[in-house]
This record gives C-alpha cells, structure tokens and sequence, in this order.
C-alpha cells in the first residue's frame, strides 16, 4: 500500500532495509478525542461523526464491533471500503455498507479525507479513521484510541445498554493484557508476515506462539482474559484471532500450529463471534480477499488460497464456555 507524500499519493511501498528486515508500525497521526461534554473541541453527537473503515482490517474491525455492542449505528455513519487496496489504497467503489462520502462531499479514496483534513498531509492513510462532518476534519486514526470513545463517551446515544469496557476496577489488568497482546499478536502477526530477514520473522512467530501458550492455559481456568467479565482487552484481541487461520496462519506464515490447535483459545474466539451482533461484524470473504489480493509484496500473485475453508459454521459450532 502507497502514502501521501506532500499531498501527492504515492504507490511507496513499505521498506525494511533500514530497520535490519524488521517490520515496525508507524505512529497514528490524529489522535483528537469526541467526548460526551465537548471539553475536547470534538462533542459527542448524533450524526455528526463519520468512520471509515474496512471489513478486511483488524484494526477497523475492533471499531465496527463496539459501534455495534453499543448500537451506535444511527448515531455514526459508517463507509466501508473495498477489499483490494492496490494501486490506490482504501478504496470506496463496491460495498454497500453505509455512505460513500463522509457527509459533504463524496470521496472514490481515503487518501482524499485525508488532504481535506491537512492539504500537505505526508504519512500512511489508515482505516479506521474518524471522521467530523462540522469541523470538516479528521478526529483521529488510532483504532485503541476511537473504541475508547465509541466505549463511553457516546453513551447518551447508545441503543444497546453494555458495560464499560474499560472498567476503573480492571485497568491494570486490561492494560497488562494489552500490553502483552498488541507486540506479540495483534502487531506480531504483521511484524512475521511482513518481515524481510530470517532472524526478524522467527523472533516475531515465536513470539506470537510463546503468547498463545500463555493465552491457552488461562483460558482453561478464566472464561474472559479478565476473569468472567468481557472488557476491552477481549475485543482487541478477537479481531486477529478471527482471521488466523484463514490468513495468518498461511499468508504472514505463523504456522507452528494453527488457532483450532488450541482448543480453550478456539472455543474463546468462537464464544465472542456468537455474541450479539458480533457474527454480522465479520466478512471471511473480504478478509481472504484483501489480504492475498492486496499485499503483493508478501503474494505476489494475488492469487487467493483456497483453504483452510472456514465458514459461519464453523464459528458457530457450541463453544462450550459458561
């Protein structure tokens, strides 16, 4: 995927060569916040704010979930882009889901929000990215940061009555957690598969592995990471364990063992998939697709594998966890 380089997009592809072959993630660039009594600059309120996001992306996907814990739909529209990304990057031309354009004026790539939002703007273009109609800006493209928001402070529009996420009691907790999944798991699975030497893609598998043997146990004796409350820390975590198998697994070569080789973790993501409204969050189509059809540099071919087959079936086998 390219970046806007002075305003200018530019199919620049990611280079590795002076990081020693190590894949690392750059920074979020808006990092704005929407809160209930507007002290921010950003109020929340009905309507006024605009995602971008993809199907495909799991760092979208935890956005998409919390809208729809919450029942925020009404609340935020919703633009959802194509599962190919090359040449142009996220790009609005075929789904369905919501509005293509971000309530003033239509927009064909996000790369064209983004100048709107700053004319020079140089850096990646990444979904999620918030988006506010009155200020005719971008609030923020930090997915960690825009479920914190979606999680409380839009609450007086919210039609689906749910917990904090992001309880006083658990913060510790959930940030231990958070703390250990984002490196090893969540970043990890793209620090593997996007790793351009030997010694830099092993030390980012095992790791992801050595995570998942310490997520297995715990999970035989906790129902959620956090004892027996869903929070936060479990829905950031979904978002990679959903699309393991069917890409991690092959396509960013984390192959050790596969996600259904771990019985507690496989009954853990298939319990969060059959939560309400969380099964309509996941498209497995369009995961496989942009995946192997968008990142060239890792399959050159685009050619989409066929296996593992995964289907809704398969996430909505008994789960077992009570």
């Amino acid at each position: 995927m390219g970046m806007l380089v002075e305003g200018v997009w530019k199919d620049i592809a990611r280079d590795t060569r002076a990081t020693g072959g190590e894949f690392i993630r750059t920074d979020s660039i808006f990092r704005d916040r929407v809160t209930a009594d507007g002290s921010s600059g950003f109020k929340a309120e009905p309507g006024r704010y605009h995602l971008y996001v993809s199907f495909a992306c799991p760092w979208a996907h935890r956005t998409i979930v919390f809208r729809a814990l919450k029942g925020l739909e009404h609340a935020i529209t919703l633009s959802a882009a194509d599962p190919i990304t090359e040449p142009n990057g996220w790009t609005f031309t075929q789904r369905p889901d919501g509005e293509r354009q971000d309530g003033t004026a239509s927009v064909r790539y996000l790369h064209e929000v983004y100048t709107r939002a700053r004319p020079g703007y140089t850096g990646r273009v990444t979904v999620p990215t918030l988006w506010d109609r009155e200020r005719r800006t971008i609030v923020n493209n930090e997915s960690s940061e825009i479920i914190r928001m979606l999680n409380r402070e839009l609450d007086a529009y919210a039609t689906k009555p749910l917990p904090d996420m992001y309880p006083e009691a658990l913060r510790g907790e959930i940030d231990r957690w958070n703390e250990l999944i984002y490196p090893t798991v969540n970043n990890g699975v793209y620090r593997a598969g996007f790793a351009t030497a030997q010694d830099r893609y092993e030390k980012a598998a095992r790791g992801l592995f050595e995570t998942f043997d310490k997520l297995e146990p715990h999970l035989a004796r906790h129902r959620y990471l956090c004892g027996d409350r869903l929070t936060e820390a479990d829905w950031r975590l979904f978002p990679t364990l959903v699309r393991f198998d069917s890409v991690y697994h092959y396509h960013f070569k984390c192959n050790l063992a596969r996600l259904r080789d771990y019985p507690n973790l496989w009954a853990y993501t298939r319990e969060l998939y059959q939560y309400p409204g969380i099964a309509a969050t996941v498209d497995l189509k369009d995961i496989k697709e942009h995946y192997y059809g968008s990142q060239t540099r890792v399959n050159p071919t685009g050619v989409v594998a066929l296996g593992p087959v995964l289907t809704v079936r398969d996430f909505m086998e008994p789960h077992g966890r009570a």
